[in-house]
């Protein structure tokens, strides 16, 4: 697990953040949607993802976060696996090095599979696989939205 693919930030608003980082910023997408409900900007390495705070926050589905114990930072970052055993040999492995699963391993919404980790500092780390996914021969993600 040695690669960040994505680091995601959640953000009040997609469009207005599409707006800074791509018009403003200069950032590239293939995005065209005027009301996307995600955003991946393509920058030379790490991906830069922009998403509905509040969403990202029930995404990692931490029952500590719901019953509002902890505060949500507002940022996850993603390790994108190659398979399905690769997402569970990774959040098994979490526990015995001190950090916490908070959200188990399952099929998701979009298609994939993946759970949500805390390391020892809190911060959300997703692990997820999706056989659709490509990578470039420095294992970065492909993403053409």
């Amino acid at each position: 697990m040695n690669r960040i693919n994505i680091i995601t930030l959640g953000v009040k608003n997609v469009v207005k953040s599409l707006e800074f980082y791509r018009d403003g910023l200069g950032f590239e997408t293939s995005v065209t949607d005027e009301n996307p409900p995600i955003v991946f900007f393509n920058n030379r390495g790490t991906k830069l993802a922009v998403y509905p705070l509040l969403e990202l926050e029930k995404d990692t589905a931490d029952p500590d976060l719901i019953s509002r114990k902890t505060a949500f930072p507002g940022i996850t970052l993603a390790y994108n696996a190659k398979s399905k055993e690769e997402v569970d040999e990774v959040l098994n492995k979490i526990e015995k090095i001190g950090g916490k699963v908070v959200k188990k391993a399952h099929d998701t919404s979009w298609g994939g599979y993946g759970g949500y980790f805390t390391d020892l500092d809190g911060y959300y780390w997703e692990v997820a696989y999706g056989d659709f996914w490509i990578f470039d021969e420095n294992d970065m993600l492909i993403i053409t939205e």
